[in-house]
């Protein structure tokens, strides 16, 4: 397997173009599977849950084609089988978003069953019993969701918990459902936003998203030809890269991003001594070669803290002046990057879903692994500031999320290279 070697103590700075958000991209292409008309997807990055989902929909008959622009070309007319194997789905569990475009469209999906990942369980129950309120007759047997619909029927839908893939699979379902279908403590994530904006793209009624109550009216298919949709810029790969700046005394301009996706964000960079100035976008952030100071965060849904930033913000206040409690509500397990923190010299304590970090003047390299996505960004990060080489193990978690990660922090002027197995 492929490692990083990062040798840390120097400032970040200049300028980036971000890229399209994965937590989007997946879900999009999903959803071109209700479409009878090719669509194009821009803006797509370049990852490798990317590369999995095209495989999925290959593997269904769905032809795909990729031009000089990255731009996707998705054309699900020619598709074959409706089957989601185990194989691929146990890599990425957005895979479960192709079960309500496959059941809404064609009546019928057979989708293993995600199971649990690194950093909590991630249960996709919700998404099954809006199914089965819209009609649709659900039996999972042999690690499989085996659904079957004659056409789903809209309804009205309370979800126990917010849930953002559930929220996302229940709208696709609903789009092509018979009548109305309300979608009630619906996620808010602008990436649930931007699902619902290319579905009404492709013809489809969805109304309220960003709103905790979601309308979906049904309509008989999506078939406007010819559509181009571009991914809006990933706001956890901007975030992780201005804590970057920020860690490091460093001033960095991001290109193609939205500031506005990134208030919680920036507020608590502001706190922790960064100057940020912002236009429509674009966001830049200057620290004038000053240590941040430590700042307290608690994990919440869009648009609270996002859970996918903590660990980042765990590296920031491990070599930040003071001490920052860390409190996270959305998963159960989901503080593994600190023991390898502290194999770094981190001074964190866990205690239940809290880590009290007491910051230090710098961290020490050391051999350290990853455990899962933003885990490995929380390492890279401390990598950045730690005195010596540090070497990170099973960079592959990385590189489901992050596109060209020590291509785009070497512009920035950080010593980071990728050594092949």
């Amino acid at each position: 397997m492929d490692k990083l070697h990062i040798t840390g103590g120097k400032p970040l700075c200049g300028e980036l173009r971000i890229s399209g958000a994965k937590n989007a991209a997946l879900p999009i292409l999903a959803g071109a599977l209700l479409s009878e008309a090719p669509v194009t997807i821009g803006n797509v990055p370049h990852l490798h849950d990317i590369t999995t989902t095209m495989e999925l929909l290959g593997r269904m008959g769905v032809q795909l084609v990729v031009d000089e622009k990255l731009n996707i070309e998705v054309d699900s007319s020619s598709i074959q089988n409706f089957y989601a194997p185990y194989e691929l789905v146990k890599t990425m569990r957005a895979s479960i978003l192709v079960l309500g475009p496959l059941l809404s469209r064609f009546g019928r999906a057979e989708v293993s069953l995600p199971g649990g990942c690194a950093i909590g369980t991630r249960p996709v129950n919700l998404h099954l019993q809006g199914l089965a309120a819209m009609g649709a007759d659900i039996n999972v047997r042999n690690g499989y969701i085996h659904a079957v619909a004659k056409r789903l029927k809209g309804c009205r839908l309370v979800l126990d918990q917010v849930t953002v893939t559930g929220t996302e699979n229940l709208m696709m379902a609903a789009a092509l459902a018979e009548g109305k279908t309300v979608i009630e403590n619906a996620a808010r994530e602008p990436e649930v936003i931007d699902l619902a904006n290319f579905l009404n793209q492709l013809g489809a009624q969805v109304r309220g998203a960003g709103t905790g109550i979601l309308e979906i009216e049904g309509v008989e298919s999506l078939d406007r030809p010819g559509r181009h949709y571009n991914i809006l810029p990933d706001r956890i790969e901007t975030g992780t890269y201005l804590v970057a700046a920020a860690m490091t005394g460093g001033r960095v301009k991001l290109k193609n991003a939205r500031p506005a996706l990134l208030d919680a964000v920036l507020v608590k960079l502001r706190a922790a001594g960064a100057e940020i100035r912002v236009g429509e976008n674009w966001i830049e952030l200057d620290m004038h070669g000053r240590r941040p100071c430590s700042v307290s965060i608690r994990t919440a849904p869009y648009p609270a803290f996002p859970t996918d930033m903590q660990a980042q913000f765990i590296a920031m206040n491990a070599i930040a002046e003071g001490v920052g409690i860390i409190t996270e509500t959305v998963f159960e397990n989901r503080f593994m990057h600190v023991q390898e923190m502290q194999r770094m010299g981190a001074d964190i304590k866990l205690e239940s879903n809290t880590a009290i970090v007491k910051g230090i003047p710098w961290l020490t390299a050391a051999p350290v692994m990853a455990t899962d996505l933003r885990a490995s960004a929380c390492l890279v990060l401390a990598g950045l500031v730690a005195e010596g080489k540090t070497v990170i193990e099973r960079i592959y978690h990385i590189d489901r999320g992050y596109e060209c990660i020590e291509e785009k922090l070497s512009q920035l002027g950080a010593e980071i290279r990728r050594i092949p197995h």
